[in-house]
């Protein structure tokens, strides 16, 4: 639960396609501004690119499981290098420098102190979106946060009393609070030996030969050595040196550090390492690529093309794992999408956060990603699941002898106003979940999340971190529980590099593949929690401590008017439910092989 990031570069500003000519198109170059970098992304072929993605990702089809190069999928569907050429001369015709076409083709990026882009008529057409330009709308400031509980963090950190396992300690309630006289105390943090027989992942189970790519928006301190300590620590093999690899492949015009809440002045910044660790955790012998985007939209997609565009001949990882999200109309969704298409033909797949406050965002509603929503997750005295249910919670705070409810909060999801549903939601994903009204009509849309892990910050993980002290040099490691969809995330990405390993070739896009799952021995139907069942499995108390009142987390919260549910089957909290270990990895391996051999 890290910090959230306040980026004053995000909301992309383009003026409508072809409202000016040729000849008065200019960009708004204003002298007195700061200069910035902006990126204008090119239209590629999206149709022949879904086409082929589907193809690629659907059993039953011909092009089943069979890939494109980075480049061969820039022949073949990218744009062309004469409208490329065109962008970029227009660019530098409206005074701006430094103008450079990405390897790909997917984008051309320019500096200067502009204020506004507006493609004249002659380029539009080849125009998909611009990043890069502050959202005025907000004075100048778009959130990009981590994927991260935002309340949860100043309840955690001093930690006065937790459980090492789920229901080692109970808390008696006075009064009570919804009905509940007792609750469990939150965890501590769970190891990596009772994250991975919760999942069913046994010895056999290490990812090797799998590349993972971590997306992250800042960089971790010391990060190799903080990931030897955290498998040492963990009664892991010890990674190699050649395992892990960091790579700068975002750049950002302006990143500020938001002053937040209170809370903000104790926060750890350990989103990267619970990435890195969290993947460790599930696959240990897959080698791990974190590309860091610095903090701001432009960079993040960045960070996430550079993955697909790899060496040309092949992409830098198989497996993506993006726990950062962009809230939904700061940047225009095509270009998301774009890059989504673009791995799902390469053989990637993108598994992105669905969130860690209700609703959906621009990476986690596009239908050619995997988007992985949270879960409570107990784990008993013998590491076996003593109870999973979507994290959606109803929080209450005691003051002056009364409850205060504070409302509910948990993983993001719903349904999306954009896209419609793709084949694999159909006759899976209930007419409940998928029709939404739009512009006074009923569409069938896309759904999210699809898949979902642990991410209640009460049921998280332990992390540990290593922090840059006041003489500039690596301080000593230190760990603290941890959590969101930032975790569940990379915890499936270790899932699906274990069911890789061994394979002929990736699994890329799964979410055909997945939501044939439904319903079978390979996921876990994550439903709400009984009445029947104890209380110390419905709640969490957290005792007062720091000057923090005692506070309450109600399981399985589903309140009036909120948009999202936890149901039998799909649900917009946890999808199609969460992955059961070795079955898991055998449903993937099963369909692939019949799909094959068929």
């Amino acid at each position: 639960m890290s910090k959230v990031i306040a980026v004053a570069v995000c909301g992309a500003v383009l003026g409508m396609p072809g409202s000016a000519s040729a000849a008065g198109a200019r960009s708004d170059v204003a002298s007195e501004a700061s200069p910035i970098t902006v990126q204008v992304w090119l239209k590629p072929d999206l149709a022949g690119a879904a086409a082929f993605a589907d193809a690629a990702a659907t059993p039953g089809k011909a092009g089943f499981h069979h890939y494109l190069s980075p480049n061969a999928y820039t022949a073949r569907f990218g744009p062309s290098a004469a409208h490329a050429k065109a962008v970029s001369d227009w660019l530098a015709g409206a005074g701006l420098k430094q103008v450079h076409v990405s390897s790909g083709r997917d984008y051309v990026s320019a500096t200067g102190a502009v204020t506004k882009l507006t493609p004249p008529a002659s380029v539009a057409p080849y125009v998909l979106g611009v990043t890069g330009f502050a959202d005025d709308s907000d004075g100048g400031n778009a959130a990009v946060a981590s994927a991260k509980h935002a309340a949860a963090p100043a309840k955690h950190v001093a930690a006065p009393t937790c459980s090492q396992y789920w229901a080692q300690h109970v808390q008696s309630i006075q009064p009570a609070y919804q009905g509940l006289t007792k609750a469990s105390l939150p965890i501590c943090g769970y190891s990596a030996a009772q994250l991975r027989a919760a999942y069913g992942v046994t010895s056999a189970n290490t990812g090797k030969g799998v590349t993972i790519a971590l997306t992250e928006d800042s960089s971790p301190t010391a990060m190799f050595a903080t990931l030897t300590e955290y498998a040492r620590a963990n009664h892991l093999p010890l990674p190699r040196r050649s395992q892990f690899k960091q790579v700068q492949d975002g750049t950002c015009n302006d990143v500020s550090v938001g002053a937040g809440n209170a809370a903000d002045s104790v926060r750890v910044d350990d989103e990267a390492q619970m990435d890195s660790e969290a993947v460790y955790a599930m696959a240990p012998d897959a080698d791990q690529l974190m590309v860091v985007g610095g903090g701001c939209n432009r960079g993040l997609l960045d960070a996430a093309l550079s993955v697909l565009v790899g060496d040309g001949a092949h992409p830098g990882a198989t497996v993506v794992s993006n726990s950062w999200q962009i809230p939904l109309g700061s940047e225009p969704k095509q270009v998301m999408h774009a890059i989504d298409l673009r791995a799902a033909a390469e053989g990637v797949g993108m598994y992105v956060a669905s969130g860690d406050t209700p609703g959906l965002t621009m990476p986690g509603s596009d239908p050619y990603a995997t988007v992985v929503g949270g879960t409570t997750l107990g784990i008993g005295a013998h590491d076996e699941r003593v109870l999973e249910t979507g994290w959606s919670t109803d929080t209450g705070s005691l003051n002056d002898g009364k409850w205060d409810d504070l409302g509910i909060s948990g993983a993001g999801g719903g349904t999306s106003l954009d896209w419609a549903q793709p084949g694999y939601q159909k006759g899976v994903v209930p007419a409940s979940m998928s029709h939404v009204q739009v512009g006074g009509k009923t569409l069938v849309n896309r759904a999210a999340p699809d898949i979902a892990a642990d991410g209640d910050p009460d049921t998280g993980m332990l992390v540990g971190y290593v922090q840059t002290g006041t003489d500039a040099k690596p301080g000593p490691y230190q760990t603290a529980p941890n959590a969101g969809t930032s975790l569940a995330t990379p915890l499936i990405a270790g899932l699906v590099a274990d069911a890789e390993q061994g394979q002929h070739a990736p699994f890329g896009f799964i979410n055909p593949l997945l939501y044939r799952l439904t319903g079978t021995s390979a996921m876990r139907d994550v439903l709400p929690p009984s009445a029947s069942a104890p209380q110390q499995d419905r709640a969490a108390y957290t005792p007062a401590a720091d000057g923090l009142t005692p506070s309450v987390d109600v399981f399985g919260a589903q309140g009036a008017g909120q948009s999202q549910v936890i149901a039998k089957g799909y649900d917009t909290v946890t999808g199609v439910g969460s992955p059961n270990g070795g079955a898991f990895i055998a449903g993937l391996r099963n369909l692939t092989a019949k799909a094959m051999s068929g």
